[in-house]
């Protein structure tokens, strides 16, 4: 029998779920869940393998990788959308977690305008007439 109580963790997990976009802190899912932070850091590594806060830095890093795939806005602004105060310390995070940074995801991630070759036979197997120059 456990002696994590994993009300509470699950708890932690659902407060930082919902409010991931401001700039919450351990203090603050702590009081949420009426746990100490250190008790709570533990439990919720047992429970899932890693600390509150690799939770919410992987959980924020995602929804920037979606907002720079899927939207217009800014690097700054999605900096603030998704709950840091700083660029840098999201550049630096982003950069750390995805391996490149903000900017160049965003140019990665943009689909290419360039035709694909299509082979002959499959022209003419599928009666398509614009074919590219061959």
């Amino acid at each position: 029998m456990s002696l994590i109580p994993h009300k509470p963790i699950r708890l932690a997990r659902h407060y930082m779920d919902h409010n991931y976009t401001a700039p919450i802190t351990i203090e603050d899912v702590s009081r949420e869940v009426a746990l100490s932070p250190y008790y709570l850091i533990r439990s919720f590594r047992h429970v899932y393998r890693q600390t509150p806060h690799q939770y919410l830095v992987e959980k924020r890093i995602a929804r920037a990788k979606e907002l720079l795939r899927n939207s217009e806005l800014s690097i700054t602004e999605i900096c603030v959308a998704v709950g840091y105060e700083s660029l840098g310390s999201f550049s630096t995070l982003f950069r750390k977690v995805a391996g490149i940074s903000p900017s160049s995801y965003r140019i990665n991630s943009q689909p290419t305008l360039t035709p694909g070759y299509i082979p002959l036979c499959v022209c003419l197997l599928h009666g398509l007439e614009n074919q590219p120059e061959l």
